[in-house]
C-alpha cells in the first residue's frame, strides 16, 4: 500500500513537472498566464515567477495587467527579494492609482524598504530610505488598517538611527587620543542631544559630552587649557541639572574635582 502511494505521488510529480516544462516552452501567453496564476495561488512562487517574467511585457496595457503586475510584485515579496519587491510595488502603485490593491501595494513597497534596513552598526542609507517611504505611506493613508503597524516600524527605524548616532558619538570619544582631538566627539554628542531630545541615551550623551570636553581640556596646550576647562565645567553643570540623581553623578563629580584642581593651578600660575 505504502509503495503504491509513493509510486502514485512520483507519477503526479512527474506529470506536474512535465506539464510545467511544457508551459515554459509554450508560446501561448494565455496558457502561461493561467498556469502562472494557478501556481501563484498554490504558493509555488519560484515557478510562477519564471512564467510571469516571460509574459509581463506582453500583458502591459491589457485588462489582465493590473492583477498580473500585483501578483508579480507580491511574488518577489513572498520570495523575500525585497529590492525588487519594493520597486515593483512602487511601480504598481504609480501605474494603477485607482486599483483596489493600491493601498496594500504602497504598504508592501514601504515595508520592503524596511526589510532592507541593516543593523545599527552598518551604514544607514537604506534605513533613511525606508523611514521616508513608511512616513510617506502613513501620511498618504492616515486611516489605513496598516497604520498602527506602519507607525511601529517608523518608531523602530528611528530608534535604530538614534542608536547609530549615539554609537558614532561614542566611537569619536574612543578615537579621541588616536585623532589627537576630542572636538569631533563633543560635536557628535552636541548633535545627538539636539537631534534626539527624547532619547533613551540622552543621559549618557550628556555625560559623554562632559567627558569629551574634559579630555580635550587636559590634553590642550597651556594657553587653551583654562578656557577649555571652564567649558567642561559648564557641561558638568548642565549634566547635573538634568541627571544629578543618576548613577553617573559619581564619575561626573570626579571629573569636576580634577577640573577645579587644574583651574586653581592655572590661576596660581598666572598670578
Amino acid at each position: 500500500m505504502r509503495a503504491s502511494l509513493i509510486i502514485l505521488f512520483l507519477s503526479v510529480l512527474f506529470i506536474s513537472c512535465s506539464e510545467y516544462q511544457q508551459v515554459l516552452k509554450d508560446e501561448n501567453i494565455t496558457r502561461k498566464y493561467t498556469y502562472a496564476d494557478s501556481l501563484y495561488n498554490q504558493g509555488k512562487y519560484k515557478k510562477a515567477l519564471k512564467l510571469m517574467e516571460q509574459i509581463v511585457p506582453s500583458y502591459r496595457g491589457k485588462p489582465q495587467a493590473e492583477k498580473l503586475m500585483y501578483q508579480y510584485a507580491n511574488t518577489f515579496y513572498k520570495l523575500e527579494d525585497f529590492i525588487l519587491a519594493g520597486y515593483q510595488f512602487e511601480r504598481f502603485a504609480t501605474s494603477y492609482p485607482s486599483s483596489d490593491s493600491v493601498e496594500v501595494a504602497a504598504y508592501k513597497s514601504a515595508k520592503s524598504y524596511y526589510e532592507l534596513s541593516p543593523r545599527s552598526s552598518l551604514d544607514q542609507k537604506d534605513t533613511h530610505k525606508a523611514l521616508e517611504k513608511l512616513q510617506g505611506y502613513v501620511d498618504a493613508y492616515p486611516n489605513s488598517e496598516y497604520r498602527l503597524e506602519a507607525n511601529q516600524l517608523v518608531n523602530e527605524l528611528r530608534n535604530k538611527l538614534e542608536k547609530k548616532d549615539f554609537e558614532t558619538a561614542q566611537q569619536m570619544l574612543k578615537l579621541g587620543d588616536y585623532l589627537g582631538t576630542f572636538t569631533p566627539a563633543i560635536e557628535s554628542f552636541d548633535n545627538f542631544i539636539s537631534d534626539h531630545p527624547g532619547s533613551q541615551y540622552r543621559k549618557e550623551a550628556f555625560f559623554g559630552r562632559l567627558e569629551a570636553a574634559y579630555r580635550l581640556a587636559i590634553n590642550s596646550v597651556p594657553s587653551k587649557q583654562q578656557t577649555r576647562l571652564q567649558t567642561a565645567k559648564e557641561y558638568y553643570s548642565t549634566f547635573i541639572k538634568y541627571y544629578g540623581e543618576s548613577e553617573l553623578r559619581v564619575e561626573a563629580d570626579k571629573i569636576l574635582l580634577d577640573i577645579d584642581k587644574r583651574l586653581a593651578t592655572t590661576t596660581e600660575t598666572k598670578s
